[in-house]
C-alpha cells in the first residue's frame, strides 16, 4: 500500500514540497523495500529523503538524523558497511549532541553503530557500545522495553553469553 500511496503524495504535493508528509511517505516506501529484502530499491529513496531533509529541515533536525540512520541501515543491509559506518558514526555523534545521550533515538543510533561494527568484523568496537547501550536502555527505558530486549539479544549474539535483565 505504501509503495502505491507514497508516489501519489509526491505527485500531489510535488517532490520538492517542504511538507514533512512527503519526506515521511518516501521514507516509509524505502522502509517497505528494505523490509522486503530489496535494499537496492530502498537506498536511492533513502538518499533522496536524506538530501531533502537536510535541505528542508536542516542537518541537525531529528527527522534528518533518522533519515541519515535509515540510509546507513540500507547500506548495511546491502552489505555496504564501508558506506554505512561513517554515516552511523556521524549520526550517533549528532544525536548525542542534539538529543542527548539518553534519548531513545540516540540509544537506537548507538545500537545500530555497534551492529555496523559487528557486520564489518569490528567486534572489539561493537561489544563496549552494545554493553553501554544495554545499560542505558535498562536505565532509561526499563528492562522489558522492546529496545532493551533487542540490545540484550544483540549483545548476547555477539558475546555468546545470555544477558539477564538487571533489577534495581
Amino acid at each position: 500500500m505504501i509503495t502505491v500511496l507514497a508516489p501519489l503524495v509526491e505527485w500531489v504535493q510535488g517532490a520538492d514540497h517542504p511538507n514533512p508528509d512527503t519526506l515521511r511517505s518516501r521514507n516509509d516506501r524505502a522502509m517497505s523495500y528494505l523490509a522486503a529484502g530489496r535494499p537496492a530499491k530502498a537506498i536511492p529513496l533513502y538518499r533522496r529523503t536524506l538530501a531533502d531533509c537536510e535541505r528542508v529541515l536542516g542537518v541537525y533536525h531529528p527527522y534528518t538524523l533518522r533519515a541519515r540512520n535509515n540510509l546507513a541501515m540500507g547500506y548495511r543491509a546491502a552489505g555496504r558497511t564501508a558506506e554505512a559506518i561513517p554515516l552511523l558514526e556521524r549520526t550517533l555523534a549528532d544525536c548525542e549532541r542534539v538529543l542527548g545521550a539518553d534519548h531513545p533515538d540516540t540509544l537506537t543510533s548507538r545500537n545500530n553503530l555497534a551492529m555496523g561494527y559487528r557486520a564489518a568484523g569490528r567486534t572489539a568496537e561493537a561489544i563496549p557500545l552494545l554493553e553501554r547501550t544495554l545499560a542505558d536502555c535498562e536505565r532509561v527505558l526499563g528492562a522489558d522495553h522492546p529496545d532493551t530486549r533487542a540490545a540484550r539479544e544483540d549483545l548476547a549474539a555477539l558475546t555468546g553469553e545470555p544477558k539477564r535483565p538487571r533489577h534495581i
